[in-house]
């Protein structure tokens, strides 16, 4: 009879705890009342760099965004650390306070919806302005240093660390989109290859080969990161989505 008891109280204790929403796997709040979960990014299987930040698209507009937040969990072994940001009022997006595990499977659980996904070996590029050199770095030991060209007076490339928001096999720079007239002694229409961009403004790592001249002893851009074709298709190889690129003088 005492164990029959037992059963009941068990079984009633797990019935409320799932009524209230925490799932046992994850840790997160499956807080009912928001809207459900459209999809997380990176997706599952996905392979990308130690900044990568990940997004949580839901279905509807979120009223209750703590609550939303609260239903996110993102753990590798352990749970990690970051903070959250609104990229619109059905979008949330959270980044990691410093660079994610590498070679590592990254477990996310939001709502209902859980994924995992992967880091690389730890992929990072340092930019040295005043050195004219761009040096890409696997796990910590650099691999292979190429000379670049930056951007000019005027033109400066920011400084800073900037996750890769995308690759682009090719790519049109127009000088238009960041606010020179085409048909100024500054302006350019030019096919790209081989860009990574690191600033929704339109700062770009790419392959230039008409500033191979300049590449190792001036800076030359509108604020991009010029390299040769050979260094900007091997780096395009390189790297992932989420790998951090450091700039500086």
């Amino acid at each position: 009879m005492r164990n029959a008891l037992r059963f009941l109280v068990v079984a009633a204790l797990v019935a409320t705890a799932a009524a209230l929403g925490f799932g046992a796997a994850s840790g997160a709040l499956v807080a009912p009342g928001l809207p459900a979960v459209q999809a997380i990014t990176p997706g599952p299987g996905e392979k990308v760099g130690i900044t990568a930040p990940v997004t949580v698209r839901f279905a509807e507009p979120v009223a209750d965004r703590a609550r939303a937040e609260q239903s996110v969990d993102i753990r590798a072994h352990d749970p990690l650390t970051g903070h959250f940001s609104w990229v619109n009022d059905r979008q949330l997006q959270w980044t990691p306070a410093g660079y994610l595990p590498a070679s590592s499977p990254i477990s996310v659980s939001a709502g209902r919806l859980h994924t995992q996904f992967e880091t690389n070996g730890g992929v990072s590029a340092d930019g040295d302005m005043s050195n004219h050199t761009f040096t890409v770095f696997i796990g910590g030991v650099p691999v292979r240093t190429m000379p670049a060209s930056y951007g000019k007076p005027g033109w400066e490339t920011p400084s800073g660390t900037f996750p890769v928001m995308s690759r682009e096999r090719y790519v049109t720079f127009d000088s238009a989109t960041i606010g020179i007239p085409r048909n100024s002694p500054e302006g350019y229409l030019i096919q790209g290859e081989f860009a990574e961009r690191l600033t929704s403004g339109g700062v770009f790592v790419h392959s230039a080969p008409w500033s191979v001249d300049s590449q190792g002893n001036a800076n030359v851009s509108h604020g991009c990161i010029n390299l040769s074709p050979a260094d900007a298709e091997w780096f395009y190889n390189e790297v992932s989505i989420g790998d951090p690129v450091t700039l500086h003088w």
